[in-house]
């Protein structure tokens, strides 16, 4: 008989309020996966298995947020789990960077059976503090994670991705001391959220907070995306991803302004401009990080050569973010 690998429960950081849940992660296999092995071999076969997933598909989950309040629901076809909704009278206790911290667990007796550890996972939800003055919406790639979307073929997105651990990833230079500014705000004491969106899949997710962390960037939700097949049939929000988290945020927290962060390589530009569209007066600032693509860089300087619609700053060093950030007040 062959040995079941181990259950487990992976809790997304997410975003919502006092009122409002927005609880996801995705239950499976657990294959041991090492992201410090640095064996060139073990760093191959992890990269694959983060990708070939055993999912656990439509099988409850428990949802402890407090002594009195339990929610539930049950997984998809994928294993992914999804709890979007507004309760009443929710009492939940926040530290002082605004996280919620909760117990998410299996609630079948033949699930529990599997797993090799206590059946208990630790999930959290970021409520912003009522002194935040603005939030930070971000990309990953080619903005604070070195990448190279702009490369021919994408080739370089593919060494980087599966030959290299998150610890020998680079950030872009500047990256992590400029969110760090930001989060503190002018007054060294904001607590300002941090929101991460990528187009990168959900596979990429603990890689990517291992990245986050080691490189000291300011804790926040990391927003990525379902990694879809040719035959998958679930189905697809209304709105591209970026877009549909974007836009959930701002409608999340209809009184907090925005600082929008991308790149010039790909699609951030277009749609942080229909952003402020959607949203008007809502957008303090748009920061783009430089690609080495001249014809990418080109457009971008010509898209935006007679706006004025919100300050835009397209950044090859990270000392012209930080002027730009003082003399707009946003960081002391």
């Amino acid at each position: 008989m062959l040995r079941k690998d181990p259950l487990q429960i992976i809790p997304f950081s997410t975003y919502g309020t006092q009122q409002h849940l927005y609880l996801r992660g995705r239950a499976i296999e657990d294959e041991d996966i090492d992201l410090g092995d640095k064996n060139w071999w073990s760093v191959v076969v992890n990269s694959w298995k983060r990708f070939e997933t055993d999912e656990i598909r439509g099988t409850p989950i428990r949802f402890k947020l407090n002594a009195d309040e339990t929610v539930y629901c049950n997984t998809d076809k994928e294993g992914y789990f999804l709890i979007d909704q507004t309760l009443k009278d929710l009492k939940l206790s926040t530290d002082d960077e605004g996280w919620f911290n909760y117990e998410v667990s299996f609630d079948t007796e033949s699930q529990r059976r599997h797993i090799q550890q206590e059946n208990k996972f630790t999930g959290a939800m970021l409520i912003p503090p009522e002194n935040a003055a603005f939030g930070v919406i971000s990309d990953i790639d080619d903005t604070i994670l070195q990448t190279g979307v702009a490369s021919p073929l994408k080739w370089r997105v593919a060494v980087n991705t599966f030959l290299k651990t998150p610890q020998k990833r680079k950030a872009l230079e500047g990256a992590s001391e400029f969110y760090s500014v930001l989060h503190k705000g002018k007054t060294l004491n904001e607590a300002n959220p941090i929101f991460y969106v990528s187009n990168s899949p959900w596979n990429l997710y603990r890689y990517l907070d291992v990245f986050l962390r080691q490189n000291k960037f300011p804790k926040g939700p990391v927003l990525l995306r379902d990694f879809r097949t040719p035959f998958d049939r679930t189905p697809r929000t209304e709105l591209v991803h970026k877009y549909h988290e974007i836009y959930n945020i701002l409608k999340t927290y209809p009184l907090l302004n925005f600082i929008l962060i991308g790149d010039c390589g790909e699609k951030d530009a277009y749609i942080y401009l229909d952003v402020v569209k959607e949203f008007p007066n809502r957008i303090n600032a748009i920061y783009l990080r430089s690609v080495e693509h001249n014809k990418k860089m080109n457009r971008m300087v010509n898209l935006f050569s007679d706006y004025k619609e919100v300050p835009v700053q397209i950044v090859e060093k990270s000392e012209e973010a930080f002027s730009h950030a003082k003399s707009h007040g946003f960081i002391a």
